[in-house]
């Protein structure tokens, strides 16, 4: 999907050089322009750009008060700085743009800042999905709560009866369905807490399966056991869980 992009400046002839450098680059679709930083709020709350190219000085509002603004609206586009002066920098940063750019740009430049919105922008998406579930649990805490996912560049939302375990490898943490296997977004502790009160059980200190899931428990030794799911896959019970597994039993 194209970056959705507004060019904010108060020069039109500097909006016109980063339309057309910006219509040479991939992935980009220019929404609109704004003159200003008033300009630019409104354009921002009514187009919702993913990516918003500023310029710093300008009449009425400038950039810095335009990215206030955003942090005090909760709107989050992606905001590259666009400015003749380098000596803000720091500043730009600090309030959270993503790149700096120096007037005039270099085509190589541009790009390069483009790519660097595209790079984050996953990460973005997967915590707008993750506020879009928490929102909806929150207001029907009855509903089947969903889970983020995963797959290449693309997050989904799963139901958690479609979820037979979480497992963690390392730093990464695998979602099992039926068929496939997704990236989670949450660490293993975190999808315990919110999993809390359903059908999910820790049995190792890298494992969490749906119990509505698992087709045959085999003991090992007197502490051990052997989960099997129903995709055939299986899980040796820690020690340390196994009185969680003994409890599966009266289910």
């Amino acid at each position: 999907m194209a970056l959705r992009t507004l060019i904010v400046d108060d020069e039109p002839v500097a909006r016109q050089v980063l339309r057309e450098e910006l219509e040479q680059l991939d992935r980009v679709e220019i929404v609109s322009e704004a003159s200003n930083g008033v300009e630019a709020l409104t354009e921002i709350r009514q187009k919702k750009p993913d990516l918003v190219l500023l310029d710093l000085q300008m009449p009425e509002m400038g950039g810095f008060d335009v990215v206030r603004n955003l942090k005090a609206t909760g709107e989050a586009p992606a905001v590259v700085i666009v400015t003749a002066w380098d000596q803000h920098a720091i500043k730009a940063f600090e309030a959270g743009a993503i790149d700096y750019l120096l007037k005039p740009i270099t085509q190589e430049r541009l790009a390069e800042a483009v790519d660097r919105v595209l790079r984050l922008r996953p990460r973005a998406a997967a915590q707008q999905l993750e506020s879009l579930k928490a929102a909806a649990e929150a207001q029907h805490p009855g509903v089947t709560r969903k889970i983020v996912a995963r797959s290449g560049d693309e997050y989904l939302l799963l139901n958690a009866n479609e979820v037979l375990a979480f497992q963690a490898e390392g730093e990464i943490v695998w979602i099992i369905t039926e068929k496939k296997r997704y990236l989670a977004t949450q660490t293993l502790r975190v999808m315990q807490e919110r999993l809390r009160n359903s059908s999910f059980r820790r049995i190792h200190r890298n494992a969490l399966v749906n119990v509505n899931h698992v087709r045959k428990m085999s003991t090992m030794s007197s502490q051990r056991w052997l989960v099997t799911l129903t995709n055939n896959l299986e899980f040796i019970v820690s020690k340390r869980q196994a009185s969680s597994v003994r409890e599966l039993l009266t289910w």
